[in-house]
């Protein structure tokens, strides 16, 4: 994409599909690449295949507090930003900024963005392939609209995974405005529900709907092969009802702790980072709190598991979200207890929903009562056809239909919704 006072070129050739993201420079705005695989580092993982990533670890939209958490935190992103650039793969590098987190006044807001804007544009002279690529900007974070046409490049998305602005600890109203600012200035905007798809809708009509995939043949695992059990799984004959990923506070802790307390006869295994107070579960003899294990071994706990757990709080946070984790459990042939999540409630069947503890207990007895082998792969069955890999062609039939739209619909839309709020929207494509 040419910057905003260039003008737009109108002799450049139709771009195919399988060509839309690839030999390109993809530069990845997210949070904490060394970390547990999410959709970004899952597509970013794919399109490094054929594309020069430079993700940047983004840790501008929360304000950090005085915890020993956030301290820890901070501490580790220091040494990160003193590391410099980094690469992480053979086609994939990383980069920490010095950014000044929360800063939304005018002076502190100024001197964050170009700090920003000057360090990505240093670490793209390190890529390999600069200067002769084309440059793509995606970002997942929501609060970074100042970045749009500032690296010449030829698409600028946005990837939008969640309601930020229902998030602790950010400025929900900064981050509300800034989003906005993003969702004009963006090329193209993905959305990964369809709670979030009609809430910027509202905002933007052309939003896309491209919901997370999942890696099939790693937690096919589960059922496909035998292997040994993991040595910190609690050695009981008892059914294990299991939960991983990220115990914070979108995870309903006194529900876990009802339902665990009723059925003592059940084993409750949680795996993952604790975040929020987990006392009432550490008092109880049936709840074995593992703490974080490797993505690679979570098939082997999978084999053990009798259901998997989504036992999140029903709210504005969680109405959003697309738990990655819920087509993980169903590739591993589990059968699911969801609270009423939207996105869970299209597995019905595979998901069975409760609305409350009583419902929640019920079907764990269900699942328990009716687990059986010959069951795993049927479950399973249900995701085979949503793997990663066809997210990413999803995105590049998108990205491609952008790269060849008529220049002059795109004059256009720029025209009308150049930061004007009350502009009215022309589509350029729905595809929801």
């Amino acid at each position: 994409m040419s910057r905003a006072t260039d003008p737009i070129p109108t002799d450049v050739a139709p771009v195919a599909g399988s060509d839309a993201i690839r030999d390109r420079i993809v530069v990845c705005v997210a949070n904490c690449w060394d970390y547990d695989p999410t959709s970004k580092h899952q597509i970013m993982r794919i399109l490094s295949k054929t594309n020069d990533v430079l993700w940047v670890n983004y840790h501008g939209t929360r304000r950090p507090s005085m915890t020993s958490a956030d301290l820890c935190s901070v501490c580790s992103t220091l040494r990160r930003v003193a590391r410099g650039v980094q690469r992480v793969g053979p086609s994939m590098t990383q980069l920490t900024p010095l950014v000044l987190p929360g800063a939304t006044g005018a002076i502190l807001g100024a001197v964050h963005r170009q700090l920003l804007i000057s360090q990505i544009r240093r670490a793209l002279k390190k890529v390999d392939g600069y200067g002769r690529k084309p440059i793509q900007v995606w970002t997942f974070a929501p609060d970074v609209p100042f970045l749009a046409r500032q690296f010449n490049e030829e698409v600028f998305l946005y990837y939008c995974v969640d309601e930020f602005s229902k998030f602790d600890g950010v400025d929900a109203r900064a981050v509300t405005r800034l989003e906005r600012e993003l969702i004009d200035k963006a090329d193209v905007v993905i959305t990964t529900s369809a709670e979030l798809a009609s809430g910027k809708g509202k905002r933007r009509p052309d939003v896309h709907l491209v919901r997370h995939g999942v890696e099939y043949d790693h937690f096919a695992k589960a059922w496909r092969c035998h292997g040994p059990r993991p040595a910190n799984l609690p050695d009981v004959e008892q059914p294990i009802l299991g939960f991983f990923g990220l115990i914070h506070n979108w995870v309903d802790i006194a529900l876990i702790a009802e339902v665990a307390r009723r059925r003592p006869q059940y084993a409750f295994v949680l795996i993952g980072d604790c975040k929020v107070d987990v006392s009432p579960l550490r008092s109880l003899d049936n709840v074995h709190l593992l703490g974080r294990r490797p993505y690679t071994d979570l098939p082997d706990y999978c084999r053990h598991f009798d259901a998997g757990l989504l036992p999140f709080v029903c709210g504005t946070m969680t109405r959003d979200v697309n738990p990655i984790k819920l087509r993980e459990y169903l590739a591993a042939g589990l059968p699911v207890v969801s609270t009423p999540l939207p996105e869970a409630m299209r597995y019905k069947g595979s998901v069975r929903i409760a609305h409350d503890a009583d419902e929640f207990v019920g079907h764990c007895d269900s699942v328990v009562a009716s687990r059986a082998d010959a069951e795993q792969e049927r479950i399973a069955r249900t995701v085979a056809d949503e793997s990663w890999e066809s997210v990413v062609a999803r995105l590049a039939t998108i990205i491609r239909d952008r790269l060849n739209a008529d220049p002059k619909d795109v004059r256009e839309r720029t025209a009308r919704t150049g930061g004007d709020e009350s502009a009215p929207r022309t589509p350029l494509r729905v595809a929801v």
